[in-house]
């Protein structure tokens, strides 16, 4: 969705009519639907609309007054977002021990490189709350003595802090479609393979495992399905001979803070969007690394590609000299 259209996200139980109670309040409003997208999964409803706001017959609050109304009568959480309420993005950061992406993401918005301010940095442990306390960023624990996630609780300090982005900064648990359908397109994680190979817990081991000679990390929208999401950035490696997971997790992990940082700053500067499962750099989106370093180019072989060899070529056209 872009930036200058106003956001309604609709959640909750499925049950019949849902759609048709929310379009017909929007209409009676005057307001022209642009994009509308509709879900289930495990139960939970999701409703994403991109409206145009600009000629409806009432005001900003009376609309979300109305559909507030509307949720609470139907047993819906739903969430308006206007252009002006993104004026200044709000990131929400997600880690649990690893501390490599957040200390990445920490230096870019100290250097003001991040475009966005981290108002909330959220662990399912707490040993990350040292780095939050040194930028001076609240600090949430809502593990338990085994990380287990109350999920509840995140959605509740989601909301709270009103996060425009939730970045995932190697937060090992996964995501009930509870939280994804509320924040769609709007939730960035970093996978320590090239995904699609690799999906899943240990990545790196499946890497050494298969022997594989070149890894890599992805950055990647986050949706339903676990780590199939639209891909935003990749870095790859060389997996030595004799590398162990000490070795890869040592190779890997500034690539995968790397990757991470490039894919928020493309999301934050409204660069990248993301249509029928994939995501498309705008035309303004220059200056970015998606993937290798553009000086890879100059090892590449750039032939033979598949056709006739220019050697048959010169033959059958008399210039070969026997």
């Amino acid at each position: 969705m872009t930036t200058d259209v106003t956001e309604i996200t609709v959640i909750g139980d499925d049950d019949t009519g849902l759609v048709a109670r929310v379009t017909s309040l929007l209409f009676e409003r005057g307001i022209n639907i642009e994009d509308l997208d509709q879900a289930v999964r495990d139960g939970v409803f999701r409703m994403s609309l991109a409206v145009d706001t600009s000629e409806m017959v009432c005001t900003e609050a009376t609309l979300r007054d109305d559909l507030h109304d509307l949720g609470d009568d139907l047993g819906l959480d739903v969430q308006v977002r206007f252009p002006a309420d993104r004026e200044t993005q709000e990131i929400a950061v997600l880690g649990t021990k690893e501390s490599h992406c957040l200390e990445a993401l920490f230096e870019a918005w100290a250097n003001d490189e991040l475009g966005a301010d981290i108002g909330v940095v959220i662990g399912n442990h707490d040993d990350l709350q040292p780095l939050a306390e040194h930028y001076g960023v609240p600090f949430h624990d809502i593990g338990d003595e085994k990380g287990q996630q109350n999920e509840e609780q995140l959605i509740d300090l989601l909301a709270e802090y009103d996060a425009d982005l939730i970045v995932l900064a190697r937060y090992m648990r996964i995501l009930s479609p509870n939280v994804v359908f509320r924040y769609e397109d709007r939730i960035i994680n970093v996978h320590p393979s090239l995904l699609p190979a690799f999906p899943g817990a240990e990545a790196y081991r499946q890497a050494v495992e298969e022997g594989v000679r070149v890894a890599g990390v992805t950055a990647h929208y986050v949706t339903t399905d676990l780590d199939q999401g639209p891909i935003i950035t990749q870095r790859a490696f060389d997996v030595p001979d004799d590398a162990d997971i000490e070795e890869m997790k040592r190779r890997g992990q500034p690539l995968e803070a790397d990757a991470l940082l490039e894919a928020v700053k493309l999301h934050l500067n409204g660069d990248v969007s993301v249509h029928r499962g994939r995501t498309t750099v705008r035309e303004n989106g220059t200056g970015y690394q998606l993937g290798l370093p553009s000086k890879i180019d100059d090892v590449t072989p750039d032939r033979p590609v598949d056709g006739i060899g220019s050697a048959v070529a010169d033959d059958r056209s008399g210039t070969h000299e026997s």
